[in-house]
This record gives structure tokens, C-alpha cells and sequence, in this order.
């Protein structure tokens, strides 16, 4: 089946990228019974128990490369970190089907996009950039995505009719990332000035009066809940978060611009992670966080290891 076939649900959708977002999107398609093809650089490593038992469950099909995936897949869709989305066009572009779609959907700058877009367009495959314009799982397949370049009006209304929220930003490649980029440095520098704010206002034992000023300020927010909540999402996704604001910090740097806050953005974020990784929100290497409803717990753990470091040295 090629990808130029009026009915998307006959495709064979290739996802590179197999994490949170290539799950989400996999069991979506699969409910719809659409084939799902799948390949991530975890299936080689230690974490491929997990990733291979969700694709037995979920009915996907795991590649064995990127060139096998590409050879196969009519439509593919680049859901990795976003330093890779040009790593990732190289090593699909050899083996792409001609004509067939390839969607980024990864959040990486202006520039890099349009570099992707040269090497699939080049290799016979049609690039569009996608920009994904807020959190994934609660909206799932259905997130609001904005398309760009000169196959985004052909793919939009194929990926709607396969579930997607899919709208038509341009069709000059870097608009719809350059939107999402300029969202990133608010919504990311948010998540990282609240971790960064109600931690130092927790050790100072001011975090009350601090919260009551900004409730004044800001009173349709629930700074209890969003203080939890952006937490959690940089505990989990922090390294996938710094790797994204590295790259709006480029998107600012390519119109001249010192990404000052979209820098310390992303240390702050890469921070968390480490932190992470070294267990200090949970048991090491499991990924596996208390969740607490209060940001509380997770500013008394950070606070916390900065006193043991301290001591230590």
C-alpha cells in the first residue's frame, strides 16, 4: 500500500521512537487496527524487556533498524529527543519509500527542521514538520499538532482521519516549530522557575506566604496543583526536556538573540534529571517517583541532597 492511497487506515505507520509519545500514538492506531511498525535504539539495550512486552500486547511490530522500518513503513512518524531528529532523518532517508510521508514530530528548531526536510526530500520521501503544541497523554493521539512545508496540506486531512488533531501552519518549513519553540521557552521556563521559586521558598520556610502573594497575583492559577504537577513532569521528563530547550535555545540564537533564560532553563531541567537518575526521587534507575500531590516531598528531597553534598565535601 503507498502512502498516496486515499484510505490512511491502509497504511503501515512507522514509528521511530518507541518511548512515551511512539506508545501513546501505537495503541491509539492499533485500536483503529491500523499495522504499526516500531523501531527505538533501546531494543538493543537493557531496556528492551519493557518495550518489546508493550509491542507483543499492543500488536506492533518491532523493526530491527531504522532502514528496516523505512522500508516498510508508507507513512513514518520521528518521535525521539530532539537532538536526534536529524540523526534520524540520515538513517531512515536511504531506505524511505518515495512518496511516502515522514512526520517530525520532534521538537527541535527552525533550522533543524529544515535540515531534515532536505535530506528525506532529497532521498524521495515527502518531510513534514509537526509541532506538538502541548502535553501528549492527556489528549493522546488527539493533541493539537501543527503541520509545515509543502506536504502539510496533503498529510493533514490523512492524519485526521486516522484520529490526529491536525492543523495546516504553513507551507514554509520552520513556522509551526518556530510557534512551538516560542511557546517552550514560557511553558518550560515556567516549569523550571516554579521547581527552582517553591524549593528556595522552602527552605528559607517562606513557601506559604510565597504562594499566597502569587495567588494574589495570578488567581486563576492553583499554584498547589501546578507546583505538583510541573514537578512530576521535569522529575520524569526533565532530560527530554533539557534536550528540547537546548534546542529553543538555537531557535532564539538564529534570530541574533542571547537565549539567556531558555540556557538556565534548560541546566535547571538537566538538574532535575540528574537527580533523578541518581535516585534521589525514587529507587536508582527505576524511574519510579512518589508522585506526591505536594511539590513539598520532592522540594525536601532536592533540598535535601544539596545538604548531603554539602556535608560530603
Amino acid at each position: 500500500m503507498s502512502a498516496q492511497s486515499t484510505d490512511p487506515k491502509q497504511w503501515s505507520v512507522g514509528l521511530v521512537g518507541y518511548g512515551e509519545v511512539g506508545r501513546i500514538l501505537a495503541e491509539d492506531l492499533r485500536r483503529q487496527n491500523v499495522r504499526v511498525l516500531a523501531y527505538d535504539i533501546k531494543l538493543g539495550g537493557n531496556q528492551a524487556g519493557p518495550l518489546r512486552e508493550h509491542a507483543r500486547a499492543s500488536g506492533v511490530e518491532l523493526a530491527s533498524s531504522h532502514a528496516d522500518l523505512s522500508s516498510r513503513a508508507d507513512f513514518i512518524v520521528s518521535a525521539v529527543t530532539a537532538s536526534q531528529a536529524v540523526p534520524v532523518a540520515k538513517a531512515c532517508a536511504p531506505a524511505v519509500k518515495k512518496g511516502a510521508f515522514f512526520l517530525d514530530f520532534n521538537s527541535a528548531s527552525p533550522g533543524a527542521k529544515q535540515r531534515a526536510a532536505t535530506i528525506i526530500d532529497a532521498a524521495g520521501g515527502r518531510y513534514v514538520e509537526g509541532a506538538v503544541m502541548t502535553s501528549i497523554p492527556p489528549y493522546r493521539i488527539k493533541v493539537p499538532l501543527l503541520l509545515g512545508g509543502a506536504g502539510a496540506d496533503a498529510l493533514a486531512p490523512q492524519l485526521n482521519a486516522l484520529g490526529f488533531n491536525a492543523s495546516v501552519a504553513s507551507k514554509e518549513l520552520g513556522v509551526s516549530s518556530a510557534v512551538k519553540m516560542c511557546r517552550s521557552i514560557m511553558i518550560k521556563g515556567l516549569e523550571a522557575m516554579t521547581i527552582e521559586c517553591f524549593t528556595t521558598a522552602r527552605a528559607y520556610g517562606v513557601e506559604d506566604a510565597v504562594l499566597a502573594s502569587l495567588k494574589e497575583t495570578f488567581p486563576g492559577i492553583d499554584w498547589e496543583k501546578q507546583g505538583a504537577y510541573f514537578f512530576q513532569r521535569v522529575i520524569e521528563h526533565g532530560r527530554r526536556r533539557a534536550e528540547e530547550v537546548r534546542e529553543v535555545a538555537e531557535t532564539v540564537r538564529e534570530v541574533g538573540l542571547t537565549p539567556w533564560s531558555a540556557e538556565g532553563t534548560a541546566e535547571r531541567q538537566a538538574f532535575i534529571a540528574d537527580l533523578a537518575d541518581d535516585g534521589v526521587f525514587g529507587a536508582k534507575g527505576t524511574k519510579t517517583f512518589a508522585r506526591s500531590a505536594d511539590w513539598r516531598t520532592e522540594a525536601d528531597r532536592i533540598l535535601g541532597f544539596i545538604k548531603a553534598k554539602k556535608q560530603a565535601s
